[in-house]
């Protein structure tokens, strides 16, 4: 695997990319499945079912495509409004949003000048949300795990993270996130990149993954927290 092992110039290009890696692979993933996995109540999004994922997923995307950002956009309570108002959809239906919401939200996201990549980013971790529920591999990983680790790596430098240093299983160079060049002492973490993106998303650890974590708490590394 090739990846920046730092958060250096923006690529406009690849919150789209990650999206439409991601797209081929789920949406054929998800046409294949019966109607009863839609309805499995996911781990990572209590409340929520595989298709309230989806759901969100894909009214969030659609609101980048055409420019729809009202107060309170992304809010829970709006989350909540968009989940209700696909209520009623076919399964069909959502997963056709979906399609077209990760097909057209890249040039909206690169033209948007940064503000916009953490979607691309949200989107395919939810995404691994999903596969995990309906026991799919690649949860958090796949072909588009290089992308989301510098996407990662840039949203963690400009939030002004805790700075850390990620000796990766499958990375042939160290990845840097967080603010570099700071005060702070970098963490430190050896492990698997599934697993690191797991802990950046408030997820929990495959069972039976080790790993090891240094100078902060995984509590500490959520970006969603």
């Amino acid at each position: 695997m090739v990846v920046m092992t730092t958060a250096d110039a923006r690529d406009p290009e690849l919150p789209g990319r990650l999206l439409a890696t991601e797209r081929d692979a789920l949406i054929p993933l998800l046409r294949s499945r019966p109607d009863a996995d839609f309805a499995l109540p996911t781990v990572a999004c209590p409340g929520w079912t595989v298709r309230d994922v989806l759901a969100h997923c894909s009214s969030a995307l659609i609101r980048v495509v055409e420019s729809r950002f009202e107060k309170g956009v992304f809010s829970p309570e709006s989350n909540d409004r968009d989940i209700a108002e696909r209520a009623e959809w076919s399964t069909a239906r959502v997963l056709d949003e979906l399609e077209r919401g990760m097909t057209e939200a890249g040039p909206a996201i690169a033209a948007a000048g940064g503000p916009l990549d953490g979607v691309a980013l949200g989107e395919w971790v939810h995404a691994g949300d999903v596969r995990e529920v309906l026991g799919e591999p690649g949860a958090y990983g796949g072909a588009g795990l290089p992308d989301a680790l510098t996407l990662l790596a840039r949203i963690t430098r400009e939030r002004g993270h805790l700075p850390l240093h990620a000796d990766l299983d499958d990375l042939d160079e160290p990845l840097l996130l967080g603010e570099l060049g700071g005060e702070r002492t970098p963490a430190r973490y050896i492990g698997d990149a599934a697993t690191l993106v797991r802990l950046y998303a408030g997820r929990r650890p495959a069972a039976g993954v080790s790993y090891e974590l240094a100078g902060t708490e995984e509590a500490e590394l959520n970006i969603y927290g």
